[in-house]
């Protein structure tokens, strides 16, 4: 059998979304995909983002926040970066780790408006749930460029 792809979600802070990110491809790809994911910088985990992937069946309320040194070890086949922040700040890997650049909303910014928390919650199962389309997608998503490192200045 084939050893999974390393894939790291990599964001600004890793409170959010690549945490989802990482819960979602765990959950839906675990067999084929050794899920990861790191910040620029730590944030701590978003207690939102944990309560709807609750309320979706994933549990990452074990995750913590962890910033990319933390994983400088670990060799990647891809890194997706998340957010426009990490893509902009994204490191160069080495070897062959190819990366891609997905940009999803930002739930915490976006809930900073809402009237309730409902609509707050609204905003996180939304990208939660466009999360999960982009990693029903992969592997194979990942051999379509999303936006390749090279076209990245």
């Amino acid at each position: 059998m084939n050893n999974p792809l390393r894939v790291l979600f990599l964001c600004t802070g890793n409170s959010c979304r690549s945490q989802m990110a990482e819960g979602w491809t765990r959950q839906l790809k675990g067999g084929a995909i050794e899920a990861y994911s790191a910040g620029i910088e730590t944030h701590g985990l978003n207690p939102n983002a944990v309560r709807v992937m609750a309320e979706a069946g994933v549990d990452i309320s074990g995750h913590r926040s962890k910033n990319l040194n933390e994983l400088k070890n670990v060799s990647f086949d891809y890194v997706v970066t998340v957010c426009d922040n990490a893509h902009e700040s994204c490191p160069l890997f080495p070897g062959k780790t190819r990366v891609a650049h997905k940009n999803f909303d930002d739930p915490p910014r976006l809930a900073k408006e809402a009237q309730s928390e409902e609509e707050a919650l609204n905003h996180y199962r939304r990208v939660r749930d466009e999360i999960r389309a982009f990693v029903e997608t992969l592997p194979e998503g990942l051999e379509t460029p999303l936006q390749s490192a090279e076209n990245r200045k």
